[in-house]
């Protein structure tokens, strides 16, 4: 099996986040790996909009807080981990730490086809873009069978 030395995980404060973000602190742990923690956001604000600016130390600060708290978590699991706060789309952000990244994991939002086709997907263009193996982690209990080492190799190999 594949030992991973360096991991991203991405975090968006949902609960599919919280699971990639466990299945990630528990693959760092089994392999004393790195694991940065990236938690990317984008808003539209018009320029001209007098609260733009504002508008968008709020949400800084709210993003800044939650990727504090994932950090906090992963550490808490002693876990050597970092955060990383993106100001771009979530699935290029998360390509583009893909680069340095032995393994990228990820969550399903389990949007239906429509929804995705016409919403597009971050975990679908991880998979197709990413410079790393990538696993997005299915919901709830369904991410067990993944620490199950002849499931992950299937799945990652």
């Amino acid at each position: 099996m594949r030992r991973w030395a360096r991991i991203v995980v991405g975090v968006d404060g949902s609960e599919q986040g919280e699971h990639a973000l466990d299945w990630a602190v528990a693959e760092a742990s089994q392999w004393g790996a790195h694991l940065r923690v990236v938690h990317a956001w984008r808003f539209g604000v018009s320029s001209t909009d007098p609260n733009a600016a504002e508008a968008m130390r709020q949400i800084d600060r709210a993003a800044q807080h939650l990727l504090d708290h994932e950090v906090d978590r992963a550490r808490r699991a002693g876990v050597d981990v970092d955060g990383e706060l993106v100001y771009k789309g979530a699935a290029q952000a998360l390509i583009d730490a893909s680069v340095d990244a032995d393994l990228l994991v990820v969550g399903n939002r389990g949007r239906g086809g429509v929804a995705s086709t016409i919403l597009g997907s971050v975990s679908t263009a991880c998979v197709r873009h990413a410079h790393c193996p990538v696993v997005v982690v299915p919901n709830g209990d369904r991410a067990e069978h993944l620490r199950d080492p002849e499931q992950f190799e299937a799945v990652v190999g």
